[in-house]
């Protein structure tokens, strides 16, 4: 990401020919870029989302518009306003979907996502979403550094699914709801194996074909 940020820096501060001053006397687009990047730099991102936020209302069409895109959602993840940040970065693969940045915010969905992730007790659909995304990055960008550091990410949000629904599975036993335990058990063997998981699912599963059978002798 170091090397991204500097690249996009560089275009951004480095244009000459590029001034776009404003007729009123306000900060130029070089200026509110400048302002942004440097506030970023220092950990100030909301000084740094109002500069950027700035430079595309007053310079929509500035040459530097295309780093405040970046640079607006990457302000909103590291203020963990995830969802602000995702429709960011969804907006900036939408405008942008040839940007040699777009692994990169594919990626950064992902994590928008994963910080979101729940206790297994509950609703999984950030743990998928965030699947998704790592998945489709591996896919679309399988040579992309990106690619390579969702892998890890894949894994957890495999482990996760896996470990949610044999929580469920073991709820639905406790209460010998075993018809209900058995299709969450077999979706662990089934849909996650090799997580280390399918053990304690496969002896589970045996102890609800004995409670069902013992249901149907009676």
């Amino acid at each position: 990401m170091k090397r991204l940020t500097i690249l996009l820096c560089v275009m951004a501060l480095g244009m000459a020919g590029c001034a776009w001053f404003s007729p009123k006397g306000e900060r130029s687009a070089q200026e509110l870029a400048a302002d942004g990047v440097d506030a970023f730099e220092r950990g100030k991102y909301r000084d740094a989302l109002e500069s950027f936020q700035k430079l595309k209302d007053w310079y929509p069409f500035s040459k530097f518009a295309i780093l405040a895109d970046l640079k607006i959602a990457d302000s909103h993840y590291h203020l963990e306003e995830y969802l602000d940040a995702v429709f960011a970065y969804e907006e900036f693969e939408n405008l942008h979907p040839r940007n040699e940045a777009v692994p990169y915010v594919v990626y950064q969905m992902g994590l928008c996502y994963f910080e979101q992730i729940d206790s297994l007790d509950r609703d999984q659909g950030n743990t998928r979403k965030a699947l998704d995304n790592f998945t489709r990055l591996r896919q679309r960008f399988p040579d992309s550094e990106y690619a390579a550091q969702a892998e890890e990410h894949i894994n957890e949000c495999l482990r996760q699914l896996a470990g949610h629904e044999l929580y469920v599975g073991r709820f639905y036993f406790k209460q010998k709801r075993y018809k209900a335990a058995q299709a969450r058990l077999q979706r662990v063997i089934n849909d996650f194996p090799d997580l280390g998981f399918n053990e304690e699912a496969r002896e589970m599963l045996r102890r609800c074909e004995e409670e069902l059978a013992k249901a149907a002798a009676d």
